[in-house]
């Protein structure tokens, strides 16, 4: 029989080209041992990615590599249980973080950084350093002011509004990792706000999500959101009202260029 008529040739095949669970075969009624085996481990995977502790230390390392300075600060939310049970605390910052944002606070910059654990201190561990080193360049070529890189705990994205605001930012852009799947936990989501303050709303967000080595490779994420930035900024907005055409630039089609143009 042909490859392509056998059904578990086929199916071998097809699951090869995806992290998706498909083709599992069965063992009588159920799952084979091996999957079950392979599943507790994904499972057991993404709890500890949810729980586990931001190197904080780890990433100002990373960040003063770029030769960038950094200010540490948290949310409201106390631990690792509260900020789980409690989103809305992770919304907002504490009040001593408030103070330390005041004393780093100078003029006005283009930019502000969030390094944020979120759902997943492993992809932030993995990713956001690999991002900001590809993003650097890109930065010093279009002359944009940086405030100082922000590496906020427990944290949710809309953290960096406070943040971007307190900093005196026209744009904030938070590196935070997402909540893992069963066969991602280590997947960061990269969220841009123009004009951030407290109040803004997912929908006045771009988000570029799924950054990983098995995903939206760091370098390329890092395009994505520069092209964002730039548009962000000669249009002044984010969100619905942006939609990132990046793609077209790489694909080098003729009218791409005049996307990339400063408006």
């Amino acid at each position: 029989m042909s490859p392509h008529g056998n059904p578990e040739e086929v199916w071998r095949r097809l699951a090869a080209l995806t992290p998706a669970r498909i083709g599992l075969g069965r063992a009588g009624s159920g799952l084979p041992t091996r999957e079950v085996l392979r599943f507790a481990l994904a499972h057991a995977q993404a709890r500890d990615a949810v729980h586990a502790a931001l190197d904080g230390d780890g990433v100002r390392a990373g960040l003063t590599g770029l030769g960038w300075a950094a200010v540490t600060v948290a949310s409201a939310a106390p631990d690792r249980a509260t900020y789980l049970r409690r989103p809305d605390l992770g919304r907002r910052l504490d009040e001593a973080s408030r103070e330390r944002l005041r004393d780093a606070a100078g003029a006005p910059v283009d930019l502000a950084l969030v390094v944020a654990d979120g759902l997943s201190a492993r992809a932030v561990h993995e990713g956001a350093v690999p991002v900001l080193a590809a993003l650097a360049p890109a930065i010093a070529a279009s002359g944009w002011s940086l405030a100082p890189v922000a590496i906020a705990e427990q944290a949710r994205v809309a953290l960096g509004d406070e943040i971007g605001a307190a900093l005196r930012a026209r744009a904030v852009a938070v590196l935070i990792g997402e909540r893992p799947g069963l066969s991602s936990p280590d997947s960061l989501g990269i969220y841009l706000t123009f004009d951030p303050r407290p109040g803004r709303t997912d929908a006045e967000r771009n988000c570029l999500s799924n950054v990983r080595q098995a995903g939206l490779a760091p370098d390329l994420a890092a395009f994505k959101l520069h092209w964002l930035l730039t548009q962000a900024f000669a249009r002044g907005l984010t969100g619905v009202a942006l939609k990132d055409e990046s793609d077209r630039l790489l694909a080098g089609e003729p009218e791409a260029a005049a996307l990339a143009a400063p408006r």
